[in-house]
Order: C-alpha cells, then sequence, then structure tokens
C-alpha cells in the first residue's frame, strides 16, 4: 500500500511520515529527496520545482506491490492507495512557520493554504480515500497511533473534520493584502 501524508508546510509531515512508517513497517520516502535523485525535481532559489507527471511514472514502477509512506505537501498528487492530510490550527502553524524564518510572502501562502483547506480539496479532486487528521495539540505519537486506528477500523474517507474560521481574525494580519 502506498499512502501519502500531506499537508500544508509545518503541520508535521515528517515527523508523522517517518514515525508512520516506523511503526507499520513502511519505506519512508521523501518526495523532495526522490525528485532530486531521479531528476523530477530542479533546483529554483532555495526551493526544488517538482515535475509530478515524472514522478508519477518512477513511483507506479518503483513502488507498484511494496508499502511506502510518501512525505511531501505534494504527495496527494501522486498516484497512491491512501492520503492523510494533516490539518494544524493557523495560528499554532504560524509560530511554527515563524521559527523557520518563513519570509511574509511565504508564511501569507502557506498560511491561507491552511485556512481554506488547500491540500484537502486537491486531495478530494485526485482521490477518493482521503483522512483528515488534527495535529493541534497532538503528539506525534498520537497522530501516529489515530492514523493507524483509523486504518485498521476500514475507515477510507474522513473529511471536514476542522474548521479554521475563528482563527481569521488572528491570522488576518499576516495574510496578503
Amino acid at each position: 500500500m502506498i499512502i501519502a501524508v500531506s499537508g500544508t508546510p509545518g503541520v508535521g509531515k515528517t515527523t508523522v511520515s517517518k514515525l508512520l512508517a516506523q511503526e507499520l513497517g513502511y519505506e519512508y520516502v521523501s518526495i523532495k529527496e526522490l525528485a532530486e535523485k531521479t531528476g523530477s525535481g530542479e533546483k529554483v532559489g532555495d526551493e526544488i520545482e517538482i515535475d509530478i507527471e515524472k514522478l508519477e511514472g518512477f513511483i507506479r514502477k518503483k513502488f507498484k506491490g511494496k508499502n511506502v509512506i510518501l512525505d511531501s505537501h505534494l504527495s496527494h498528487l501522486l498516484p497512491v492507495d491512501l492520503v492523510v492530510i494533516l490539518r494544524l490550527s493557523p495560528y499554532l502553524l504560524l509560530k511554527r512557520l515563524q521559527e523557520r524564518g518563513y519570509k511574509k510572502e511565504k508564511l501569507s501562502e502557506n498560511l491561507e493554504a491552511e485556512l481554506v483547506d488547500v491540500c484537502l480539496i486537491e486531495a478530494l479532486e485526485e482521490h477518493k480515500h482521503v483522512i483528515e487528521v488534527d495535529t493541534t495539540d497532538k503528539t506525534p505519537e498520537e497522530v501516529v497511533n489515530e492514523i493507524i486506528n483509523l486504518m485498521e477500523k476500514g475507515i477510507k474517507k474522513r473529511v471536514g473534520i476542522v474548521d479554521w474560521s475563528e482563527s481569521y481574525e488572528k491570522i488576518m494580519p499576516y495574510l496578503r493584502r
């Protein structure tokens, strides 16, 4: 089974992906690193622009029939069996991204993406098996246990569990105008 762990930068994808892979006995794959290794990504400034179509073909061949966790804010756009979208309170996300030194434009872009469910909506447009998990006030271990429990119960779709509309007032000063 190929599982994509996706969400806005800063929600905890890498930590959760590595723990989930360890708990399930799956292979952990960073999409950023895979794109660099396979020539599916091009460095532009500080970022890697990933050619999703090129990477899709590689993933279909390389991971067919394998148990893999794909970690990236773009992994929900790839051919996978299950998408896990991690969510985080925009206010906590703001703090994490500020600690990482995100510039105002990038900070605004990512806060807005979390507020309006960008990764979740894209995942639902591409896949029928999508599980949304709120990571707010949970340890990575609690998040992983929640994902595993949902999988064990056979739940393949759980969305609409967060509503960040009350966060707009606090976050508005950080959004582009």
